[in-house]
């Protein structure tokens, strides 16, 4: 028999909203005072407006690694970069806000989930630990 796995089978909005809740009780994640008043990106116009971004984004970044397996910062910037409007000019992809991430990625390593990766020449970032997977497959 099987164990189903949540991560894949759940909506990702919803699996996110709920990773989200459940990040916001770990003292580990905290979003930060100058958190509210940047942007995530040079593309975007404004910060964001919703009050729970931290978490929701800490969620996402979390799910990338577990179905990515190795992620860096730099792919992450990729992952959650925008098209800039440039005018009457065409649009421009831009990447994201790298300290939004890092700093996101620096709380999971502290509350136990990430630890860095490096395999010789080939692919550095992020993993998983096991409390790491254990908490992500536990959501439900």
């Amino acid at each position: 028999m099987m164990k189903s796995n949540a991560v894949y089978e759940m909506n990702s909005y919803e699996y996110n909203t709920k990773l989200a809740n459940i990040l916001k009780e770990m003292p580990e994640f905290k979003q930060p005072e100058w958190s509210y008043f940047i942007k995530t990106g040079t593309a975007k116009v404004k910060p964001p407006q919703d009050n729970d971004f931290w978490y929701k984004r800490a969620a996402s970044i979390l799910r990338q690694i577990y179905t990515h397996k190795v992620v860096g910062v730099n792919r992450l910037k990729t992952r959650y970069g925008s098209l800039k409007n440039r005018g009457m000019q065409p649009e421009h992809f831009r990447k994201g806000s790298g300290k939004i991430i890092r700093t996101i990625l620096q709380q999971a390593e502290k509350a136990g989930l990430l630890e860095k990766f490096n395999e010789r020449g080939k692919r550095a970032g992020r993993i998983l630990t096991k409390q790491g997977k254990e908490l992500l497959e536990g959501v439900k």
